[in-house]
């Protein structure tokens, strides 16, 4: 269903005049003026009270002046929009999407140049953008700084990460406003190559808490040529400011009008389950530009990943990573991607019901790969002697299994668009339906930011050029996405967070961390987060390691509802699956499409309870996790069909499980249930519970 109610205002001339609109249910509403020098300004007000006070807007120009002063009103028109639409793979099988929209058309006198601010008010916040229309005083332009604010009421508590253009691999900070400085931040975490802006920046998107209990969610949604957007703090005014990632040269944007910046968006609510289960981010973007979406499949996984993580192979065909490929290579034995490996995870992948099985590691290159800026490093179509493309591929047509490619580029984009083509080709002769892209190291072109307008152009041009072979893509170490699965939902995933394998080889993942991932970098789109991992200590590779997960084995299956993503991963070794295989079990029955998904209980870094109703059945699945405290819980069934009945598999932390000293202690139960019943939790600390209700009648 689609409504739209247009009202037109047509204000010329005007100089001074506070415009307003409000949400749908009428519990926030925006506020749009000039000040006396024609700089435009907004504040936001949440059930009467005000949340982001008095902030300007406006746009720094590199030549010809700034979009920042001096404006008249020429014109503002409102409409409010109610609409649903299908995501072709999802958390729900339909999305609302319900907002007013003002359009603010300015003039400025000063130049004559033209732009639009456009402002949207949904249930959960606000969101607002820069419009550029074609004119003839603004052709080609290039913006040296966005001067968005964001100014708050307070010193709210904040979950934030470093400024840093280059990565998004950081553990959450938790701390008060006036508490954020990156110079306090741990920096022996594993992360390859930092570029922090200064003491005094955060990424996006920025969850805070605000003493009377009202949570905010500052992010970005639908960035298409355009860099990634950061905050520069102040501190000690509870302000925040715009900070666009740069380019080689120090510009931030090249642009031509017609065209649009990303929008700005602000979530609110008192309660922390509308931010998580918010659908702003999507409903923001473009719907899908692909016309048949059929080849478009959700898919579980298992892979050769996670042993080259522990120690136990490695990527490169000669065994000694890193080292310099002089001369001939000499197998080690310890190459992880053979045809023989590959083929032991093919017949585990067919006998528990997976989809495809990803290989790291297949292709010439990996000697030399790392930290060394070395721009033609793999061709994507070449496999080391022990690995047989045809072979590898018949045995797992065989078998009824996908193979999943993998493309790793060092940063060296340039060499991946040369590849590109080639690439995809070799993909479709061999019936590949989808790859992993990854993105680790600094970017070639050199200067380029990993955020910048070049690397969001080419993230987003890889999607496109998949969606023309027909093939998904998962994206590690890019951007952190912003909504644009909707447009292109080929983009099925994408990592750009601090992901399980950290777990392996660093100080690790925070006990909190997957309980403060669903308030930040999910909002923009799922995340290949890779869980699973039931061996919790790297100690049981090698006794001298200390690294372990942050997590109790009951916590990695209910990751599997809490995490969402279409793409799946079990990211452990099969043999450790095969010594737990009434654990396993959740795993393999837990979907990755979703009818219908409810938060049930939710605080960022503390705790979250989601369920999920199968797209394709009447059963449910249930994820419970908590951070480093114990939990208990009783959670009533009502979201169960009435009247019916649901058996209920109940995987939960042992009375004696620690995500620290016993971790897989787990416990399996049964008991039928209906939806007049209530079930309690027990959570261990750094623990979880994963339930699956199967309907029975």
């Amino acid at each position: 269903m689609k409504r739209f109610i247009c009202i037109g205002l047509l204000l010329l001339g005007i100089e001074v005049q506070s415009q307003s609109v409000q949400s749908p249910s009428k519990e926030i509403t925006l506020n749009f003026s000039l000040s006396e020098n024609g700089k435009p300004i907004y504040n936001v007000f949440y059930k009467n009270k005000p949340v982001v006070l008095q902030s300007n807007l406006g746009i720094k120009l590199k030549v010809d002046g700034d979009l920042n002063t001096n404006f008249l009103i020429d014109s503002i028109g409102q409409k409010e929009v109610n609409e649903t639409w299908q995501p072709v793979l999802g958390e729900q099988s339909k999305i609302k999407n319900n907002y007013n929209q003002m359009i603010v058309a300015l003039s400025q006198s000063s130049s004559n140049k033209k732009i639009n601010i456009i402002f949207r008010v949904f249930n959960e916040g606000i969101s607002f953008r820069y419009e550029f229309p074609k004119q003839e005083k603004l052709n080609y332009f290039i913006i040296s700084e966005e001067q968005s604010e964001f100014n708050l009421t307070g010193n709210h508590k904040v979950f934030w990460q470093p400024g840093d253009f280059d990565t998004n691999e950081y553990n959450y900070e938790e701390t008060l406003f006036s508490e954020i400085n990156t110079e306090k931040v741990n920096l022996n975490n594993g992360i390859g190559f930092k570029a922090i802006k200064n003491k005094f920046a955060v990424q996006t998107p920025l969850m805070m808490k605000a003493i009377d209990g009202v949570y905010l969610n500052i992010f970005e949604a639908a960035v298409v040529n355009y860099p990634v957007m950061q905050l520069d703090v102040d501190v000690q005014n509870f302000k925040l400011k715009s900070s666009l990632a740069p380019n080689a040269l120090g510009d931030k944007a090249y642009l031509q009008t017609p065209c649009v910046s990303p929008w700005r968006t602000i979530m609110i609510s008192d309660d922390a389950r509308d931010i998580v289960s918010s659908k702003m981010i999507l409903n923001l973007n473009e719907p899908s530009k692909i016309e048949d979406t059929s080849w478009i499949k959700p898919m579980k996984y298992v892979g050769i990943w996670w042993e080259m993580h522990i120690g136990k192979s490695t990527w490169d065909y000669a065994g000694s990573q890193n080292a310099q490929n002089n001369g001939e290579l000499k197998p080690t034995g310890k190459h992880g991607a053979t045809t023989a490996n590959t083929k032991r995870y093919i017949d585990f992948a067919a006998k528990h019901g997976f989809d495809g099985v990803l290989v790291e590691g297949w292709n010439v290159g990996w000697e030399d790969w790392f930290g060394n800026w070395k721009e033609n490093v793999f061709d994507f179509t070449t496999p080391y002697p022990d690995f047989n493309l045809k072979e590898v591929n018949d045995y797992a047509k065989s078998k009824g299994i996908k193979m999943i490619m993998h493309h790793e580029t060092s940063g060296s984009v340039a060499n991946y668009e040369r590849h590109l083509d080639r690439a995809l080709n070799l993909m479709k002769e061999y019936g590949y339906t989808a790859a992993k892209t990854g993105y680790v190291g600094k970017i070639i072109p050199r200067g380029e930011f990993h955020d910048g307008q070049t690397m969001v152009n080419h993230y987003n041009f890889v999607a496109q050029r998949f969606a023309d072979y027909k093939m998904m893509v998962n994206s590690h170490e890019s951007s952190r996405p912003t909504g644009y699965s909707r447009t292109y939902p080929n983009y099925i995933c994408a990592e750009a967070a601090r992901g399980t394998e950290f777990n392996a080889w660093s100080i690790g993942n925070t006990v909190n961390h997957e309980t403060i991932l669903p308030f930040t970098r999910l909002l923009g789109g799922p995340m290949d987060y890779t869980p699973g991992i039931f061996e919790i200590k790297m100690s049981a590779y090698d006794k001298s390691k200390k690294e372990q997960l942050h997590s109790t084995l009951a916590k990695q299956l209910a990751l599997y509802v809490t995490m969402y993503s279409p793409l799946q991963m079990a990211a452990d070794l099969p043999e450790n699956y095969e010594q737990h295989l009434d654990a396993f079990q959740f795993i393999k029955d837990v979907p990755v499409d979703w009818q219908e998904s409810k938060y049930l209980e939710a605080e960022p870094g503390d705790y979250l309870t989601v369920v999920r109703k199968d797209k394709h059945s009447e059963n449910w699945f249930l994820g419970a996790i908590t951070d480093e405290n114990s939990r208990k819980t009783e959670i009533p069934l009502d979201f169960l069909s009435p009247n019916k009945k649901y058996q209920a598999i109940i995987y939960q932390d042992g009375i004696d499980a620690d995500w620290q000293n016993n971790p897989k202690s787990y416990v399996i139960k049964t008991m039928q249930v209906t939806s007049k019943s209530k079930i309690k939790l027990h959570l261990a600390k750094g623990g979880g519970t994963a339930i699956s209700f199967k309907r029975i009648n």
